[in-house]
């Protein structure tokens, strides 16, 4: 069989399905698995573990599908006495070297995010970020093969 015209690829065709979504160097994401929504993060690609701060938390051994992390949020700085408490899948710990040089061992959990149109599972780790602007810095990891960061732009995914 030959093909026609209306065979030909459209341009709309050949962009690949996995082409990037350029975003800025600080956006709003949501947490899904925690219904937590439009958390402003730093888009740090110097980093490449992304990291939450809580509070407090706790780990514990003996949770229904393995150890846990239990996370104390005070994600609104208007609102310091707004906490969210969290669950999630705990890893392991791991040893991260902190902005200042410093090497700490901090939890690494599993959770669901959503930036943009982008849905996926990032592992991050949890730290007191206490008198920094921003609650998260989402870092290469979380960012590889979906995003592209334009430096110079802030808050491209804007809420339709």
């Amino acid at each position: 069989m030959t093909r026609d015209q209306s065979e030909q690829p459209t341009p709309e065709t050949n962009i690949p399905f996995n082409t990037p979504i350029v975003i800025g160097w600080k956006e709003r994401l949501d947490f899904v698995d925690w219904q937590l929504r439009r958390l402003k993060v730093k888009i740090d690609t110097g980093a490449r573990t992304s990291v939450l701060d809580a509070i407090r938390y706790e780990l514990h051994e003996d949770g229904q599908n393995g150890p846990f992390a239990r996370l104390y949020l005070a994600l609104d700085h208007k609102q310091p006495l707004k906490i969210a408490v969290v669950e999630a899948p705990l890893l392991r710990k791991i040893v991260v070297r902190n902005s200042g040089g410093i090497c700490e061992e901090r939890p690494l959990i599993e959770t669901e995010i959503r930036l943009g149109p982008v849905q996926k599972k990032i592992v991050l780790t949890v730290t007191r970020r206490e008198g920094l602007t921003f609650r998260m810095l989402l870092g290469r990891n979380a960012l590889a093969n979906d995003f592209i960061v334009d430096v110079g732009k802030k808050y491209l995914l804007r809420r339709k």
